[in-house]
């Protein structure tokens, strides 16, 4: 295998040279410098694609600036670091939904539950 990563565009065998990633909470694709490693939900790609790359309507493309030398290792964590909190799902008050129901039974990893009793009454 060859140890230089290929443009993750179909029949495209150019080097890659951007890293595409999408923030889908953002509606935001952010093209930015080769990462250090390739990550599973990212796309590589060369320098024709990058340029050439369009967002779905109503997304956003933001391009971090490259400098032509290889990106360091900070700017990478920290770019990394800010599309996992994107990502990250946001708290809704509590772990378990309250008052909407009683558990009855368990199965594995699936709870039945049973109305609870003051809905019952109305």
């Amino acid at each position: 295998m060859s140890p230089v990563r290929r443009c993750s565009r179909t029949a495209c065998s150019q080097p890659a040279v951007f890293t595409l990633t999408y923030v889908y909470a953002d509606s935001t694709a952010v093209l930015g410098p080769l990462a250090t490693y390739a990550e599973p939900h990212c796309y590589d790609l060369c320098a024709e694609h990058a340029e050439r790359l369009t967002a779905p309507r109503g997304w956003e493309v933001v391009r971090l600036p490259t400098d032509g030398g290889s990106p360091s290792s900070d700017d990478l964590e920290a770019l990394a670091n800010a599309v996992r909190e994107a990502a990250r799902p946001t708290p809704t008050g509590g772990a378990e939904p309250v008052g909407q129901g009683v558990e009855v039974g368990r199965r594995g990893h699936l709870r039945v539950l049973r109305s609870a009793q003051q809905h019952r009454d109305r």
